[in-house]
């Protein structure tokens, strides 16, 4: 009967030291800083001459992703960025071009063709 007791105690403190810790632990996990994982957009400025590379970075893909996925993602980009939206003909213009440079409709610098 003792024995119950006691098991019955040392269950009880270690549920609340177990809580105390839990609580502690959501405490810190919300004050932490919040820090981006990674960037959405492309955020540098443009070359004069579009490389395969720069395209790549302003849709964010891979510079041989499929055409699929650059279509994709352009559209995604044009939505954000579109004139009749409220955005910047420049940057819908380098948008598209980006897209045409992945898709090789242009002939960009160190291409094989």
């Amino acid at each position: 009967m003792a024995s119950s007791v006691v098991v019955g105690c040392v269950t009880v403190g270690a549920a609340a030291l177990g809580s105390r810790w839990m609580i502690r632990a959501w405490e810190a996990f919300k004050n932490r800083p919040t820090v981006p994982r990674a960037r959405r957009f492309y955020p540098g400025g443009f070359e004069m001459v579009m490389t395969r590379r720069e395209a790549a970075l302003i849709l964010g893909l891979r510079e041989h992703a499929v055409m699929e996925k650059i279509k994709e993602a352009h559209r995604r980009v044009m939505v954000a960025n579109h004139p009749d939206a409220g955005g910047s003909h420049y940057l819908a213009s380098k948008v598209n071009e980006a897209k045409d440079v992945l898709l090789r409709k242009t002939k960009s610098p160190g291409s094989a063709f």
